[in-house]
């Protein structure tokens, strides 16, 4: 797939769902103040050289290959690009989501774009590498983020047992463990609690062959109705209304 190739715009969407979110959502411009300060910490920590051993359970970085890395490193490489940060924020403003949950919580931007989404949202965090699971506590007790909750340990541990007892999800991000396998079974995981309306994000969809392989797999799921492209993350909508399809938008 040749995503400059394929991406449609508005005028080529025929769903009206497809046509409301893309204009009221993806394409919204309405500004966020709060989102100011978010943006000013991504650039902090883009110059922060301190270094920090990491305990990668996942597949690591294409760039990043060494344990030991810089902050800056991190703050550059690991977290999602502002505007997609700012996309899983207004995608959760738009819909009025409460309970948020996001697998890889790297240093703690994208947690805090979730959170900061609206005053009733929740978000559980989770996070395998202890050092990370640190610096991204202590910037969320420094901004009084006290709507994140980091679930630290093994991901493939953690997040059962915290389903197993959780309500249901309206809103995911996987950014973690950029594997074929474990990215499956995260999806399936969390879609034994999501309901008609919740939205699952899926990180870097074509970071590598497992990755795109996994993407193709979740859209084939019974419970997966319509999945959007937007190149470097996938999303997923579970409503039966809609059409079995997926659409490559431009972003």
């Amino acid at each position: 797939m040749n995503y400059w190739l394929d991406a449609v715009g508005a005028h080529s969407l025929h769903s009206p769902f497809l046509f409301n979110f893309y204009t009221k959502v993806l394409k919204q411009t309405h500004s966020y103040p709060r989102f100011v300060l978010l943006g000013n910490i991504r650039r902090k920590q883009q110059r922060d050289y301190r270094i920090i051993l990491v305990d990668d359970l996942g597949a690591g970085s294409a760039r990043l290959k060494e344990n030991k890395r810089r902050i800056s490193d991190l703050a550059s490489i690991t977290v999602s690009p502002e505007k997609y940060s700012l996309l899983y924020a207004k995608i959760i403003i738009h819909y009025k989501y409460k309970h948020v949950v996001e697998l890889g919580t790297s240093i703690g931007i994208n947690a805090m774009y979730l959170a900061m989404a609206h005053d009733s949202v929740q978000v559980k965090t989770f996070e395998g590498s202890h050092e990370i699971a640190r610096i991204a506590r202590q910037l969320f007790e420094e901004n009084k983020m006290t709507n994140i909750q980091i679930i630290e340990g093994n991901i493939d541990l953690s997040l059962p047992e915290y389903l197993s007892t959780s309500q249901p999800i309206d809103f995911a991000l996987i950014d973690a463990n950029h594997r074929l396998e474990p990215t499956i079974r995260y999806a399936e995981l969390l879609m034994k609690k999501i309901h008609t309306n919740s939205v699952i994000a899926i990180d870097d969809i074509h970071y590598s062959s497992e990755m795109e392989e996994a993407w193709h797999a979740i859209q084939r799921h019974e419970l997966v109705y319509t999945t959007v492209d937007l190149y470097r993350c996938g999303l997923v909508f579970f409503n039966p209304a809609l059409s079995k399809q997926n659409v490559v938008l431009q972003f």
